[in-house]
């Protein structure tokens, strides 16, 4: 059905149609009880009860809740963005290395590294993420120009009680992303409809019936939104190897505290009166006399837990190897000697689990780069032309463990004798300089510089 269509509709109409989802996603109210572990099934009362005695005296068992779930979503996240996602530019003339310069400033004053680990979080725990970009009134010059405007963005989720409804045409391209969520209006709780499509915004307020509350022109020409999903969370279904390992160790855990006490036993023939020795701090030692061949000592009880340990171990190690991550705690890396090399070897599998994961974050991004670019165009209308002309390629290096000398010395080789690259691609890649070309022609200054004073 054509947007144009929909939005002719009546309000309840119009935002059935708008709700439809095409895309299976899980809902956050089921994935929730696999993140969370309050929701596990060793701390539900009603599957695993604390022990009531008949006079009311409650025994509490013991309950360990394992957070392996949320700590998975927040490594795959550090391990596409533990290097932060670099933009590379190529502009061909002098205006589009100002448009370059200013579409970089966007970026950085939008914290974009930071919305990068955000929405890869909700993205991996909740498998839906949406950023709005949108323009305040502000005069000032933070971009290399004099703009009216100050650009912002923001990241949604179900995670924090938005719903996403992404509609898609039958090609494939979304014609309206829209979010309820609620709010509190003084004492009240007032539920909104949001629908972002290429010219307008619009939103909804329920009070009884859904009314058209605002709708306002959007002059960028496109859905000032980003989408993404994906179709099952990070943990996959290894959430029952977590939930085997946190039974594993509550049980473990009630045998403990029952049987951990010291017991002093005495093995004799003869009844030993106990219990009349005076406190420590009365007398300074204590006498006890027993019949000859008797014998006084602690009693320990013999815990298996070697069993326990393998068991753990197992379960851990199968749930990292089917996520193809490597489980690079402290603890495990401490204990675990290799060189240098090898803790790098550790890192191929989530290296080709990023590459497998990037495809769908990347055309995101490049969709982002399209609507920032859009903004810009609207902030700057002369570089219309050329900012539609500058090609904008998102890179996403897997984290690994490297050291910087070591890619100063290899770009330091490719761009020396028989290059394969080129200076400023080395210096572009290393990415400490903020203008690749300004730092080329410092060089190139003090080059020539020494070459004098020679």
């Amino acid at each position: 059905m054509d947007i144009e269509e929909i939005m002719r509709m009546p309000a309840g109409d119009a935002l059935a149609a708008l709700m439809v989802k095409t895309i299976q996603v899980p809902s956050w109210s089921k994935l929730v009880r696999e993140y969370d572990t309050r929701y596990h099934p060793v701390m539900d009362r009603g599957i695993y009860p604390d022990v009531v005695d008949k006079k009311g005296h409650v025994d509490y068992v013991t309950r360990v809740p394992i957070d392996l779930i949320k700590v998975t979503a927040k490594r795959m996240t550090e391990l596409v963005c533990g290097i932060p996602v670099k933009r590379i530019y190529r502009p061909v003339n002098n205006t589009q290395k100002e448009i370059a310069s200013a579409l970089e400033k966007i970026f950085q004053r939008s914290r974009i590294d930071s919305m990068n680990v955000e929405r890869l979080n909700m993205l991996f725990a909740g498998c839906e993420v949406a950023t709005l970009w949108y323009a305040v009134k502000n005069p000032n010059s933070l971009y290399g120009f004099d703009s009216d405007l100050k650009l912002r963005c923001v990241n949604y989720s179900p995670m924090d009680g938005t719903e996403i409804y992404p509609l898609f045409d039958e090609y494939g391209d979304m014609i309206a992303l829209s979010f309820r969520y609620r709010r509190t209006v003084g004492d009240e709780t007032v539920t909104y409809f949001d629908a972002y499509t290429s010219d307008a915004h619009r939103r909804w307020k329920e009070s009884g019936s859904w009314e058209l509350e605002k709708e306002e022109y959007i002059s960028v020409g496109k859905i000032p939104g980003i989408y993404m999903f994906r179709p099952t969370p990070i943990q996959e279904n290894n959430a029952p190897l977590v939930y085997e390992m946190e039974w594993a160790l509550s049980r473990a855990g009630n045998y403990l505290r029952k049987n951990s006490k010291p017991i002093l036993a005495l093995f004799a023939d003869e009844a030993v009166n106990f219990g009349e020795e005076k406190d420590e701090d009365k007398e300074f030692k204590s006498v006890f006399q027993y019949p000859a061949g008797s014998d006084l000592r602690y009693v320990t009880w013999p815990q298996a837990i070697e069993g326990l340990k393998f068991h753990i171990q197992e379960l851990r190690q199968t749930y990292f190897s089917s996520l193809q991550m490597p489980d690079f705690s402290m603890d495990n890396m401490k204990t675990t000697p290799m060189s240098g090399e090898a803790r790098k070897m550790v890192f191929i599998d989530a290296q080709l689990k990023v590459n497998d994961e990037k495809g769908r974050i990347l055309e995101f991004l490049d969709r982002e780069v399209n609507v920032v670019k859009a903004f810009l165009e609207v902030m700057k209308p002369e570089w219309a032309s050329e900012i539609d002309a500058l090609q904008v390629e998102n890179v996403i290096t897997p984290y690994t463990i490297n050291d910087e000398s070591e890619t100063i010395n290899n770009l330091v080789t490719a761009s020396g004798g028989k290059a394969i690259i080129s200076q400023r691609e080395a210096v572009e890649t290393l990415g400490w300089s903020e203008d690749p070309d300004k730092t080329l022609e410092q060089i190139a200054v003090e080059n020539a510089g020494n070459a004098m004073a020679l």
